[in-house]
């Protein structure tokens, strides 16, 4: 059977990596709109109704405007419009009990690039019982410039921007409620991202006190948690820590590697997630998402 996609923004960053990954299928048919009528609300509800599910990569507000032109369309948006609202499932996987979900789902907020990293790192530690909902958990990370969408591209391109710059100072970050959700936090985590002069890649990092962890846990412990939380997880790996975090070691893939940092002598750890930013950050898990609404096998064309 054939599902007829409609990518709602096919021609941004994340649309176009959507496309490469779905146009060679023989299970999906694309549902297009002539380019010159790309923003006509009459057109794109014509795709809706054609279309058996959308995939909007667009931002918040036209998400917004898009949902209310679908219909009975199902939907996968990539923007932060909807991953926290009432209705809609969150579209990361590899979080316990979601992939049945997902597949069930009529509506799926994707869950965003530094989130994936942020909650890969922060919802074991909770389930385990190592982190409880009001600990002060201290997340930093940094991006490729493609994340920042198409100004910041612009301005990576024409050689104006820093090699790398620190930005949401104020911790007002767009992808902390999320992380706070489904990371199961009930208090704010402090959260710096950055910006570096590569255009794909991202690390995210989760830093940690022994003294903080309940039961005091060693690294062998932490890696031996992760490893198991993820064992049925088709994209993500737990590894020895590198030597060195490489942040585009993952760039074209939608997978995630995690590795625990730190010294048992210090009592001080970080656990590391590595990811495409485009990739498993945004357009790998709109795929895996698709897969698991259409029946597909997770992985197709991935």
């Amino acid at each position: 059977m054939v599902a007829k996609v409609f990518i709602d923004g096919e021609a941004g960053t994340t649309g176009l990596q959507i496309r490469e990954r779905l146009e060679y299928r023989s299970d999906i048919s694309l549902v297009s709109v002539d380019p010159a009528r790309r923003k006509d609300a009459d057109a794109r509800a014509e795709a809706f109704a054609e279309a058996d599910i959308a995939i909007l990569c667009l931002p918040d507000a036209a998400a917004i405007e898009a949902v209310s032109l679908a219909g009975d369309c199902k939907i996968i948006d990539a923007s932060t419009a909807h991953r926290i609202a009432d209705g809609w499932v969150y579209g990361m996987p590899e979080l316990p009990g979601q992939r049945d979900t997902i597949a069930n789902a009529s509506r799926v907020g994707n869950v965003g690039c530094y989130a994936t990293g942020s909650i890969a790192l922060v919802r074991p530690m909770r389930d385990a019982g190592f982190l409880t909902d009001d600990s002060a958990v201290i997340l930093n990370g940094v991006s490729g410039y493609t994340g920042g969408g198409k100004a910041l591209i612009a301005e990576f391109d024409a050689g104006d921007a820093a090699d790398h710059f620190l930005y949401a100072t104020n911790q007002g970050h767009k992808h902390v409620p999320e992380i706070m959700r489904y990371g199961r936090l009930s208090k704010q985590p402090a959260f710096q991202p950055a910006v570096g002069n590569f255009a794909q890649g991202m690390v995210v990092q989760l830093h940690l006190h022994r003294e903080m962890l309940a039961g005091a846990p060693n690294m062998a412990t932490l890696h031996d948690m992760l490893a198991e939380f993820y064992s049925d997880a088709r994209f993500v790996d737990v590894v020895p820590a590198p030597a060195r975090v490489n942040a585009t070691k993952m760039n074209g893939t939608n997978g995630m590697e995690i590795s625990v940092h730190g010294s048992d002598e210090a009592g001080i750890y970080t656990l590391t997630a590595t990811l495409d930013n485009l990739g498993k950050g945004a357009s790998g898990t709109a795929v895996q998402n698709l897969n698991l609404m259409i029946g597909a096998a997770e992985d197709a064309g991935l």
